[in-house]
């Protein structure tokens, strides 16, 4: 079934309709200043995001843990627990071994006292993931540690999140706003292979 010319004009003009739309809603000052005014694709703000990644988001985990409290207060170096970030794309969450070599001890705190449950159990602690990416593009976290990027240059002040949130838009014009700024490769197939 072919669509008559009066269906395709209806079409374009819906389409040129919202896009008009979203470009008038456009601001390159995203996300309460963490964009720093850098270049934009069009589609790098949060009224056309679609849920492609986890922008704004901070989930609610199924243990409250705080990193004000142990990056911030104690001073843990991220990759204390996300280790996996030194030698693999992903950073991952930290094993339930991790947690429970300084929690093992008796307890009354409600949060603890999950965390040994789990530990009892054998139970991995399911984690929620905050920070998401399209599907059609790639990070390695072991690169950007290896070259010395600071974690908070994407996460943000994770240190003084009880509860982490995705602050940075992790989208392709935020990307590579900051391999100019680094004069770092900005091949496609960096992140899209």
């Amino acid at each position: 079934m072919h669509a008559t010319p009066t269906l395709r004009l209806r079409l374009l003009v819906l389409v040129i309709a919202v896009l008009g739309v979203l470009t008038a809603f456009y601001t390159r000052e995203v996300n309460q200043g963490v964009w720093n005014g850098g270049k934009a694709a069009w589609w790098d703000f949060h009224l056309i995001d679609l849920g492609l990644t986890g922008w704004g988001k901070a989930p609610r985990q199924p243990i409250a843990f705080s990193h004000a409290l142990h990056a911030g207060q104690y001073g843990l170096d991220c990759l204390y627990c996300h280790s996996a970030a030194r030698v693999s794309p992903q950073a991952g969450v930290p094993s339930l071994e991790t947690c429970i070599g300084c929690h093992k001890s008796a307890t009354d705190k409600p949060e603890l006292l999950k965390v040994q449950d789990y530990w009892q159990r054998q139970e991995p602690i399911p984690w929620l993931r905050v920070h998401t990416l399209p599907l059609f593009t790639r990070f390695s976290h072991k690169r950007h540690v290896r070259v010395g990027v600071a974690c908070d240059s994407c996460h943000g002040q994770v240190v003084q999140m009880e509860r982490v949130e995705q602050v940075s838009s992790l989208k392709m014009g935020w990307c590579v706003t900051c391999h100019e700024a680094q004069q770092a490769d900005k091949d496609c197939l960096v992140c899209h292979y």
